[in-house]
């Protein structure tokens, strides 16, 4: 190892590039376990970003040309100048042994981003959807996802409710690129590359995650969840896991010479105190739905049955409970009286008779609770009193899990009888529960609930596998459903379906619960060919126009507030359960479509940037109401959740608009001096929280990259 850092340590002194990097390598290997899961971190992964401009001093690939379906030259240079007047630029090859150098035209030219380099992002707008009032914005942000969620720690650091994600499945189709291509079946380091994108992703969606009470839900196939488990429990080694399976094409997928395929895997990571809530749920969420006994609370007899039931086996359980003599309550509970003592030695308070554990042979028994714990049921209701007979008297009680049941709402109580103990409204009708492990619910058939549904929504247009609806919809529901403001994110939207869920829920409860939906721009595998040979790139607007996002997930979350297709027609067909009614009545929603840019750090600093930065602002406050979208002119301006100062002598005015301002949340002041920023802050009204800029964006994204 000592002989290994030094030879670092000289790699670092002659290129300091690489000695970083051989480094961060090294750290790497020597923290791995001993055992679990071990992968190779494939680094750089890297993303083009077609609509960039080239700047100098930015890494770029050549691209292929025009008319040509080849990848291209996959090699990285660096940009040493730019002659504007040429349309050209300089490149260096980065990493080569022996200096390359050549001029490229601009336009044959792609910049590349690899997941180390720190990034200043971004937002553009692209279009709105406003339906809703002054409710929050759903957004939905096309841009490689990975640089998004680095973003998105600036707006929602530890804000986020829950993340719903229904990653690339990694069956070996090309359902998901690596560094630009797609990862082919037959790759050697197939998993381990998954392995490497996914949890890169999901390390940076754990700072997003509030740590007190959130969760994180993924869904997956047989191809990795064993690996997708592993990864989960070494990346959220705090939080609590479940992994549920649901059927999603009961008419099964076949398997040569194997068992059909019906269902697929969701993992639960819970954060903090998140818990699964009680909601109201069909018929079919049992595994047998003829089954009524799994709805209706267990009184269990209080006297044991079976092993151990005897007073010898447990001599601490047989004790005398005391009952008042018209049998209507529990006076008190005695002590076990010692073996070998005569039970009828023992004395019953006046006004009341003892009552023993007596088996139904007559001979003498145990209960199944100590005396402490029967007693503090009783005085919840969790104790039920039967009739005096000449054997005695029966007493049933509800078990640990029966009476958390009664807790959480699952058995809501409606009244009490004359003993004290609990009467519950009848789940047949009520049906508040938490389901089990095993799903096979109608409603989450894939092909039904999500192609169908995508196909009624945005007709002639194809996306491979989107989920059911109200599959989606029901997995959050079960964490949401106390929380109306609740952010929920998806950063592997595709089609849109979790923002649509979303909107459902908010529907059902008048809730303003907001989604934020993250997707790229990629073509589908089956249209990059084609469009190559047309001659067309990624960045040229009939190419742009065929991506995921602006083909697929802005024109369905459109549609789903709208009501209406592309054409402007009404929707056909009505939403099915929990909320049945015609897709033509669209939802009293808003929406905002964003695509990610990448920003000079100068132009940042400079307040040359702020019309792309504004966004963030805005969504940093709420994402809802009215959004600074300029410099203001007179140096300060008050939105419906945020203000804006950008000369701070203009403070006063500033702070007496954003003390008649009702529901300000955040108050943005651009200024290098600390302690004029202190100053201001001081002055601001309890509630809003001071942001001083352009500081804490550029220490957010240089601390978040390790610089």
């Amino acid at each position: 190892m000592s002989r290994l850092t030094d030879l670092i340590a000289q790699a670092k002194a002659k290129d300091s590039k690489l000695g970083a990097d051989l480094d961060r390598e090294f750290k790497v290997l020597s923290s791995r376990l001993p055992f679990g899961l071990n992968f190779e971190r494939h680094s750089p992964e890297a993303v083009e970003l077609p609509l960039r401009p080239i700047r100098k001093g930015d890494k770029v690939r050549v691209l292929p040309e025009r008319g040509s379906a080849k990848k291209g030259d996959q090699r990285l240079w660096q940009v040493k100048a730019i002659h504007k007047a040429k349309k050209l630029a300089d490149l260096e090859l980065l990493g080569a042994a022996v200096a390359e150098t050549k001029s490229v035209a601009l336009e044959d030219l792609v910049v590349v981003a690899e997941f180390r380099d720190t990034i200043y992002p971004g937002l553009v707008s692209t279009g709105k959807v406003e339906r809703g009032g002054d409710k929050p914005y759903h957004t939905v942000i096309n841009g490689e996802n990975y640089h998004v969620l680095k973003a998105l720690t600036y707006t929602y650091r530890g804000k986020v409710d829950a993340i719903y994600i229904d990653p690339p499945y990694n069956t070996g189709a090309k359902d998901w690129k690596y560094n630009n291509d797609y990862v082919e079946g037959d790759d050697l380091y197939r998993h381990s590359k998954w392995l490497a994108m996914m949890e890169r992703r999901l390390l940076v969606a754990k700072e997003l995650l509030n740590p007190a009470d959130s969760v994180l839900i993924v869904t997956i196939d047989e191809k990795e969840y064993l690996r997708l488990g592993l990864l989960l429990e070494q990346s959220f080694p705090e939080a609590r896991i479940q992994m549920i399976s649901a059927v999603i094409n009961p008419a099964g997928v076949t398997r040569p010479g194997a068992f059909a395929r019906t269902d697929e895997y969701i993992f639960f990571v819970f954060m903090g105190k998140a818990s699964a809530k009680p909601v109201p749920l069909g018929d079919d969420w049992r595994i047998n739905p003829e089954d009524k006994r799994t709805t209706k609370i267990l009184w269990s007899m209080l006297v044991r049955t079976g092993t151990n039931a005897r007073r010898v086996d447990r001599p601490k359980l047989f004790y005398p409970i005391f009952i008042t003599t018209d049998g209507s309550a529990m006076h008190s509970v005695g002590e076990p009286p010692a073996l070998g003592i005569d039970r009828q030695t023992i004395e019953a308070p006046t006004g009341t008779i003892a009552v023993w554990p007596i088996r139904s042979d007559g001979s003498e028994g145990n209960w199944q609770a100590s005396p402490p714990s029967l007693w503090k049921a009783y005085e919840a209701g969790f104790v039920r009193l039967g009739k005096f007979t000449e054997k005695g008297m029966s007493i049933s009680y509800l078990k640990a899990g029966e009476q958390k049941k009664v807790r959480d709402g699952v058995y809501r109580t409606i009244g009490k009888r004359p003993d004290g103990s609990v009467v519950v409204e009848n789940p047949e009708t009520q049906k508040r529960v938490i389901p089990n492990t095993a799903w096979r619910v109608g409603a989450h058939d894939a092909s039904r609930h999500g192609s169908n549904l995508l196909k009624a929504l945005i007709p002639e247009r194809k996306f491979p596998f989107p989920k059911s609806l109200y599959a989606v919809e029901d997995c959050l529901r079960f964490f949401v459903i106390d929380k109306p403001e609740a952010l929920i994110l998806d950063f592997f939207s595709g089609s849109g379906t979790t923002a649509h869920a979303v909107m459902r829920l908010n529907r059902q409860d008048s809730g303003r619960r907001q989604c934020i939906s993250v997707t790229n721009n990629e073509v589908a595998a089956d249209e990059l060919k084609a469009l190559r040979e047309q001659g067309m790139r990624p960045g040229d607007a009939d190419w742009e126009k065929h991506g995921i996002c602006d083909y697929i997930t802005k024109p369905r979350v459109a549609a789903a507030i709208t009501g209406k297709t592309l054409d402007g027609e009404p929707i056909k067909g009505e939403y099915k359960f929990t909320d049945e009614f015609p897709m033509a009545d669209g939802f009293e929603e808003n929406a905002e479509f964003f695509t990610l840019t990448y920003e000079a750090k100068d132009a940042v600093n400079h307040n040359l940037a702020y019309a792309r930065i504004a966004s963030l602002l805005w969504l940093r406050a709420g994402a809802r109401g009215k959004r600074i979208d300029k410099l203001p002119v007179d140096g300060w301006a008050v939105a419906d959740t945020y203000g804006l100062l950008t000369e701070v002598d203009k403070a006063t005015p500033f702070i007496k608009a954003v003390n008649k301002a009702k529901a300000l949340r955040v108050a943005y002041i651009v200024t290098d001096d600390d302690r004029r920023f202190q100053a201001i802050a001081k002055r601001l009204p309890d509630g809003v929280e001071p942001v001083r800029l352009y500081e804490s964006y550029l220490t957010n994204f240089s601390f978040a990259n390790g610089e």
